[in-house]
């Protein structure tokens, strides 16, 4: 019985034109050594990870969520809630709860001191990360930064007093004979006047003010490992990588900045979670202020100044290069804005596999020169319409070499060639033309 042969794939070439010249390299012209030694890392390995500190990492995630909630929506929040809440507070006395009492634990001891403990914590964690970011320059921290948190105290003591002033200039003691708010609180009797709520101004300025003060933290462990990389780089004369945004540091003041953050980030993130949970605090009473005390209209104004004074300081003066302070972040090198990537969201990747969109202008990942995904076809188009090809006739077109095919045919794989193997190619790949 004679069996029938078969043909080696690697054909031999030669001079002859008849002689096919075939390669099975996909990327033909590509030395293989030499670009498995350029792919090779060059940059240091991170330090393996602790539970401990993927704990905390867990912890300051959660924190995040809480206090960078989305200030397009805080806002109006809180408003809303203080217009909504407190008019039906006025007309509809809700039930009394521990909270609306004057004398309770949390009045007494956070809201009537509540600018003492939001710089408790402010201060330190400002200065702490001012100190880090500027890599030891106290002069930068006391004329950039630290004014922040000054101008803030300011605008707190004179609202406050303000507060004051106007309850007690356009008030009046249900007494006759007492004309000072003082003289008829101390004989025991009221006095009623416009008071302006100080509480909610304080709680509604607080929180804002934590919030804008806490954004330094974001991108903030990506100096670890900017620090590594960067020593690295010095180590090794490597000047190729541009990206780092501690490249344009002196050496001494990068040594510097590898101390205090070692030093100073387990502090920075325990006030970080401080200020998480009196912002969650300060909310808590501010529902109970809303609840019990003051009028609709107090509480109204109060929040509309809290909120201007945010607005004026954080959104429209810091950010000014031209005038002192500097804004929130703002240090020796800027960590923040090379964490940022930019997302690329359902509408954006949807919009990669429309129909009419060609992938020399859309950038389609590709493997081996081929697409990880076809372009999405209407449901009701042909297989052969503008813009809706036919998947696999294009890929069998643009995608796959005749002279592989060819080979493959002679008598690499079975069926290619031999009309009575039943491994036969469908009528559409019609590989011989």
């Amino acid at each position: 019985m004679a069996t029938k042969g078969r043909r080696p794939i690697h054909t031999p070439t030669g001079n002859s034109p008849s002689s096919p010249k075939t390669n099975m390299n996909f990327r033909p012209g590509i030395n293989d050594t030499t670009t498995r030694a350029e792919a090779k890392g060059t940059r240091p390995t991170a330090t393996p990870t602790s539970i401990k500190e993927v704990l905390t990492m867990m912890v300051l995630h959660v924190c995040k969520k809480i206090i960078f909630f989305d200030i397009n929506l805080k806002v109006p929040l809180y408003m809303g809630s203080l217009f909504f809440i407190s008019l039906i507070g006025d007309f509809l006395p809700y039930p009394k709860t521990y909270l609306a009492r004057s004398d309770n634990l949390f009045n007494i001891y956070f809201v009537k001191m509540g600018w003492a403990w939001t710089l408790l914590f402010a201060v330190p964690f400002l200065v702490m990360t001012s100190i880090t970011i500027c890599c030891g320059d106290h002069q930068r921290i006391v004329r950039k930064h630290l004014p922040r948190l000054g101008i803030a105290t300011v605008f707190w003591f004179i609202w406050t007093k303000l507060f004051n002033v106007i309850e007690s200039s356009y008030g009046r003691c249900n007494i006759r004979g007492f004309d000072t708010k003082s003289s008829c609180l101390k004989a025991g009797h009221l006095w009623s006047g416009f008071d302006i709520s100080g509480h909610a101004f304080i709680l509604i300025y607080a929180s804002l003010l934590m919030m804008e003060e806490a954004r330094v933290i974001i991108g903030w462990e990506s100096i670890k490992e900017h620090l590594r990389n960067e020593e690295h780089n010095r180590s090794k004369n490597d000047n190729s990588q541009t990206t780092n945004p501690l490249k344009s540091l002196k050496d001494n003041d990068l040594k510097v900045l590898k101390h205090l953050y070692t030093r100073y980030t387990p502090t920075i993130r325990l006030l970080f979670i401080g200020m998480t949970m009196l912002q969650l605090l300060w909310d808590i009473m501010l529902v109970g202020t809303m609840l019990y005390y003051h009028r609709m209209v107090e509480k109204v104004i109060s929040g509309i100044i809290a909120v201007l004074t945010w607005f004026f300081t954080y959104r429209v003066w810091y950010p000014a290069q031209s005038l002192l302070p500097d804004m929130v972040g703002r240090g020796m090198f800027n960590y923040q804005s090379s964490n940022r990537q930019p997302e690329v969201g359902l509408r954006r990747r949807a919009s990669l596999l429309q129909p009419g969109t060609s992938s020399q202008t859309q950038d389609i990942p590709k493997f081996m020169g081929m697409p990880l995904y076809a372009a999405r076809q209407p449901q009701n188009a042909s297989p052969t319409g503008s813009g809706g090809a036919d998947v696999n006739a294009s890929f069998a077109s643009t995608t796959m070499n005749p002279n592989i095919m060819g080979r493959l045919g002679s008598g690499g794989a079975p069926g290619a060639s031999d009309p009575n193997s039943r491994y036969q190619p469908r009528s559409r790949f019609n590989f011989n033309e």
